[in-house]
């Protein structure tokens, strides 16, 4: 069993930053099409975060020409160059999930004040 953990902790990706739901991130994805490799960035807030060792993946949502996409990212993926948080948001659940329902102005969330 120590074996197990010992491997799942070197797999483990100590570069990415603390966020939650609500929060706006730039997910820095790396593409390969082909022999050619670029990186995709894919904007948008966190609707839902799993947890776990491994197995640990995140929810984004974003409205791309007036339709809600989502994608599900795995957080120690070696696919992942970078995550930037852009802003932290003010949430009072830990899933999001009526934000699918919403549309323009009601579907904002209101950014975290510091006081």
């Amino acid at each position: 069993m120590n074996i197990i953990q010992n491997i799942e902790r070197e797999q483990m990706r100590m570069d990415i930053p603390r966020f939650k739901s609500g929060d706006t991130v730039k997910v820095h994805m790396r593409i390969i099409e082909g022999e050619k490799e670029r990186v995709q960035v894919f904007q948008g807030n966190v609707i839902r975060i799993h947890r776990g060792t491994t197995s640990a993946t995140f929810t984004v949502r974003k409205i791309s020409d007036g339709v809600g996409v989502e994608r599900i990212f795995p957080l120690h993926s070696p696919f992942i160059e970078k995550v930037e948080m852009i802003t932290e948001g003010k949430v009072r659940r830990a899933r999001l999930y009526f934000l699918r329902n919403l549309k323009g102005k009601a579907a904002r969330i209101k950014p975290k004040t510091n006081w």
